[in-house]
């Protein structure tokens, strides 16, 4: 297991939750009315605190691709679940809330559940990158995957939809970070010659794809039926991801019993998480 990439998923995972700490916290500053708009823009563009909260994000992004080229989707991505933890120790410290026993119960239903996912899945680098072939039926199972979703969302009403929407979402994020891990290997290679491959576009594409799908998906329900699809399908699918693209190890066989598990924990945190104040506040 690539200790850079530990770190640098972890780094990654802090500056999302500080995005989103910063972002709230200036949120706040605002009047609940009379600003929209243009005028709305230019508040924000001219407070400090929003736009550390827009560095932390590129921050955030920046160490994702650094970890995507040090270490495999089937690490990296399954640790960018501490984001929620982060967020908690941050909205604490910011908003001087103190965390009850029910939170710390579900930091350490989730923390423990990744712990023993990666454990028992001992995940391990690829030892290849894919082809065009392999690209070709990647984005075609993906966006019929999607395109199912949606259809099954638009037919749908409630919680099943934000759930149905929110799983989009997620297989959205998980293959935008396929996408960038190919094009960091890319860069790596050819340097600014990344800039006429197709790869960055099309992470791009997906990305904006995905962030229009959560928001949709939160719009439909509350975070509480949202956060466990992101939580648990986006690790889910960029492990299938990447042991189907780039030949990326987990262990199988009497081990999936202790993944199945930790799954569950992280369920049940990331559920428990959502609930919090620190997270719906």
């Amino acid at each position: 297991m690539p200790v850079i990439a530990v770190v640098l998923a972890l780094c990654a995972a802090a500056c999302n939750a500080a995005a989103s700490v910063l972002q709230r916290q200036a949120a706040r500053a605002l009047p609940e009315s009379g600003v929209s708009g243009l005028a709305l823009a230019w508040r924000l563009v001219r407070t400090p605190v929003w736009l550390g909260g827009i560095g932390a994000l590129i921050g955030g992004f920046l160490f994702q691709a650094s970890a995507l080229d040090n270490g495999g989707l089937t690490l990296v991505q399954p640790l960018l679940i501490t984001e929620l933890p982060f967020t908690i120790a941050l909205a604490a410290k910011v908003f001087d809330m103190r965390p009850d026993l029910g939170t710390w119960l579900a930091i350490g239903s989730l923390t423990g559940g990744l712990a023993l996912l990666l454990a028992a899945a001992a995940p391990s680098p690829g030892l290849r990158y894919p082809g065009p072939a392999d690209w070709l039926v990647t984005v075609v199972a993906t966006v019929l995957a999607t395109g199912a979703l949606l259809a099954a969302a638009r037919v749908s009403r409630g919680r099943l939809r934000a759930a149905l929407l929110g799983t989009a979402s997620a297989l959205g994020f998980a293959f935008t970070a396929t996408l960038m891990k190919q094009s960091t290997h890319v860069f790596s290679r050819e340097g600014a010659g990344v800039l006429t491959a197709w790869p960055p576009y099309a992470m791009v594409v997906a990305g904006l794809v995905s962030v229009v799908l959560l928001q949709q998906a939160l719009r439909s329900g509350t975070l509480v039926v949202v956060q466990p699809a992101l939580s648990v399908v986006d690790p889910v699918i960029s492990i299938v991801y990447g042991v189907a693209l780039f030949d990326e190890a987990i262990r199988l066989g009497p081990w999936v019993v202790a993944e199945l598990a930790g799954l569950g924990l992280i369920l049940y945190g990331t559920v428990r998480l959502a609930r919090s104040r620190f997270i719906q506040g």
